[in-house]
């Protein structure tokens, strides 16, 4: 379909549209979706409302006038009744059934169906029915077929224990996480070591399982960290009064490299930020324009206030203090609140974007098309961006980049501790590794010391011997034993010499 300029509402929009589509490719007896004119008043309204929508929340024109307005005028158009009472699912399937009898091809029918599951989420929010749960509850039972009974009923117990530690944004990850984690365990003790009975559970078969992991190509650390998982069980079971053998709670962790922590130089961060503030200022378009402010302002806060992935993802309107240059980071990693500090820089990318930001179903600062923002979203914006400027960036390193700028700048280590959220010092002192200015500093102010008292004589011209000087070395060295050559060498030397000292004594010719 081709943008249609001269129509000014999304009904008129909507019209042109029909009257172009290619509606001889169905059987005369077909059904077709109905112009604007035989609609209630209200679908109406509620059509231009849908475009406002899509516009604010940073859809391009051409895709809202040519994809996804069609397709929600094709469902209001089939449906000649008031919106409140369109059914979300089976109202919404004609539009797909009038798609698939015109033939429209596979791309198309994608096209329609991520279009409608838009307008779906639209009405949604118009009926104030709220999002739909994207996470779909985790199927214990499904999962767990031909595991022990005693062992899935003692997980159930074990999993509601731990998820009280878990942020209320996360249950659902972290119930999807602890059983995957936990039944790639106890599929290969219960499968591969036949274990039964929890009595059958041997130091070996353990062991045997850290092989299995580490020969399927798994790194020594997230090993360690199903080892880690495991023991945790297992305490939690000598807890509940199962007889547990010591010996299976002191098998250790692997060893694993001590590497330092990734961070950026300040050309690369230099490089990075030159990138998204060209963006905005590159942007012609509308839709281009609010991406590229959404993209900068993620970019700031993951370096300059060095807040991590989800801390972005599930920031809330009422966490900005803009006006003190603060932002409040609620049920943060370990269930802990904290306080970041922002610049004059980044609080006027938040400023910007929030002035172009659109509206969504709850208080998420950071909306794309309408919906908060997801962890893949915030990653793929800044590895594109690394990718574009010739840098390996990611959210993570950019946090590390925070603290080691931050600590070489001279912040007290404490106060980056609290800053970034870690529970231990020595978390924070990993980055002191990293990078220490100070320690810089002292080493090459030592080795240039050093050097200079071991300095190479300079490179200056030899000491000018007087003729009286060479006669006396010439005499020194006749006294050594000489063959014949060397005699007559001496006997030229000081003939030669002679002429220098006493010329007046020598006859011409």
């Amino acid at each position: 379909m081709n943008s249609l300029p001269q129509a000014t509402s999304a009904a008129e929009r909507y019209d042109q549209v029909l009257r172009h589509a290619h509606n001889h490719r169905l059987p005369p007896e077909a059904p077709r979706p109905l112009p604007t004119r035989y609609w209630p008043m209200e679908n109406v309204e509620l059509l231009e409302r849908y475009r406002t929508w899509l516009l604010g929340g940073g859809a391009s024109e051409q895709c809202t006038d040519t994809i996804y307005l069609p397709f929600a005028g094709h469902v209001l158009g089939f449906n000649l009744k008031p919106h409140g009472e369109i059914d979300l699912e089976q109202d919404l399937e004609r539009v797909m059934e009038y798609a698939r009898t015109k033939g429209s091809g596979k791309d198309w029918l994608k096209n329609c169906r991520n279009s409608l599951a838009k307008f779906r989420r639209f009405l949604r929010l118009e009926r104030g029915l709220g999002e739909v749960q994207k996470v779909q509850p985790f199927d214990v039972a499904q999962h767990t077929q031909g595991l022990p009974a005693w062992l899935v009923n003692e997980l159930e117990r074990f999993q509601h224990l731990q998820q009280r530690n878990w942020r209320t944004a996360r249950v659902e990850a972290g119930i999807h996480r602890f059983w995957s984690t936990h039944l790639n365990l106890w599929r290969f003790l219960c499968g591969e070591r036949q274990i039964v009975h929890l009595s059958d559970l041997k130091r070996q078969h353990i062991l045997d399982y850290v092989d299995f992991r580490l020969n399927a190509g798994r790194s020594a650390s997230s090993v360690n960290t199903e080892l880690r998982t495991l023991l945790g069980f297992l305490s939690f079971l000598q807890g509940e009064g199962y007889p547990i053998p010591q010996a299976l709670l002191r098998i250790p962790c692997l060893k694993v490299p001590d590497p330092l922590p990734k961070y950026l130089t300040d050309e690369q961060v230099r490089l990075l930020r030159d990138h998204f503030e060209e963006r905005v200022a590159g942007a012609r378009l509308p839709h281009q324009y609010r991406g590229a402010l959404l993209g900068r302002v993620i970019f700031y806060l993951l370096w300059q206030c060095g807040m991590r992935v989800s801390e972005v993802e599930e920031l809330r309107l009422e966490d900005l203090d803009l006006g003190a240059r603060r932002i409040m980071i609620r049920d943060g990693k370990g269930r802990k609140d904290r306080t970041v500090y922002a610049t004059d820089t980044t609080i006027r990318a938040v400023q910007e974007y929030l002035a172009l930001r659109g509206s969504g179903s709850g208080d998420h600062v950071f909306l794309f098309r309408n919906a908060p923002l997801s962890h893949c979203f915030i990653n793929s914006r800044i590895k594109n961006a690394g990718k574009r400027v010739g840098v390996k960036a990611y959210p993570h390193r950019l946090r590390h980049t925070t603290a080691t700028q931050l600590l070489n700048a001279g912040c007290r280590v404490t106060s980056i501790q609290k800053f970034l959220g870690h529970k231990r010092l020595n978390t924070t002192m990993i980055y002191a590794r990293a990078l220490d200015q100070t320690v810089a500093e002292d080493y090459f102010r030592a080795m240039e010391t050093i050097e200079q008292k071991l300095a190479l004589p300079s490179n200056s011209s030899p000491k000018a011997y007087s003729p009286q000087e060479v006669m006396t070395l010439v005499d020194v060295l006749g006294t050594t034993n000489l063959n014949p050559a060397q005699t007559e060498i001496i006997r030229e030397l000081r003939l030669s010499l002679s002429h220098l000292l006493l010329p007046e004594l020598v006859p011409e010719g």
